[in-house]
């Protein structure tokens, strides 16, 4: 399976961008805790990032929102266990905190150090547990079961700005490994479409954004023609699928989109069979 390459640097990228919504008049959320992370060189890498293409700052805020909405909702729903999988600068731990809600991320060393670090400077407690691997590589389940992840209880799985990065086989490997090892999971992610990784969506600013990221050492590779072909495939459930443009005109109805990038960008959130009948029976 092929590694990930340099993403972590990307992390900052995305940081800045979800940090700019708090100073927006009416914010889709408030993220105080991702300022800590930030400084004049990921600014500066933020604004060159997005010469390639304004929608990329966009979608970074409208996925924030919706894998929010999505944690939410399946911890109103019984989840007691959050794994985040590339979490890089998520602050979802201390954000979304929860009586009886354990967090537990997966990321490089360096990453998570980082994350420790700023953390314990302000004093900032939470729930979390911290686990050093590329989950690519290494048998995340095994990790997670000898740091008292606990596979009987209801689990989310966020795995936002990650599928792109790797081989189409290797993604879906993760989620059989979902559906396989964890009974009562749900996983929110998002993905792309493969005419953004073919270079044929006819939006040559839309092109160059995906130049943009391969120059920096993480290109995009692979995307999702029919997530709902996939989950069938994978025996997993659809329990919501949208584009970032119709989250665009929901949250944004005066605003005009600045590209093309969101009508092929989706946000997902699919269930394994047993935490499909077990959430619904629970808003029974």
């Amino acid at each position: 399976m092929a590694e990930i390459k340099n993403v972590t640097g990307t992390a900052f990228i995305v940081a800045e961008y979800r940090a700019e919504e708090n100073s927006a008049p009416d914010p889709l959320y408030r993220d105080s805790i991702v300022e800590l992370f930030l400084n004049d060189a990921t600014k500066q890498a933020a604004a060159s990032a997005l010469v390639a293409s304004p929608s990329a700052k966009e979608g970074v805020k409208l996925r924030t929102r919706y894998l929010d909405d999505a944690l939410d909702e399946r911890i109103a729903r019984g989840c007691r266990q959050v794994v985040i999988l590339g979490s890089g600068l998520d602050t979802r731990a201390v954000r979304k905190k929860a009586a009886g809600v354990a967090y537990f991320e997966l990321d490089d060393k360096a990453t998570l150090d980082l994350k420790k670090t700023r953390y314990s400077e302000r004093g900032l407690q939470a729930a979390l547990t911290l686990i050093p691997a590329n989950y690519v590589t290494d048998d995340w389940i095994v990790l997670l079961a000898e740091n008292e992840f606990d596979f009987d209880l209801p689990t989310h799985i966020i795995w936002e700005g990650n599928t792109m990065y790797l081989t189409y086989d290797g993604m879906k490997r993760v989620m059989m490994t979902i559906r396989e090892r964890i009974r009562y999971a749900s996983l929110s992610f998002d993905y792309l479409s493969t005419k953004v990784i073919d270079e044929s969506t006819g939006d040559a600013g839309l092109s160059a954004l995906v130049e943009h990221f391969a120059r920096l050492g993480a290109p995009w590779i692979t995307g999702i023609d029919d997530v709902y072909a996939l989950s069938d495939e994978l025996g997993l459930d659809v329990i919501q699928n949208v584009l970032t443009a119709d989250l665009h005109r929901g949250h944004w109805p005066t605003r005009p989109m600045s590209s093309t990038f969101l009508r092929f960008y989706s946000l997902c959130t699919l269930a394994t069979k047993l935490e499909s009948a077990r959430s619904t029976q629970s808003r029974s």
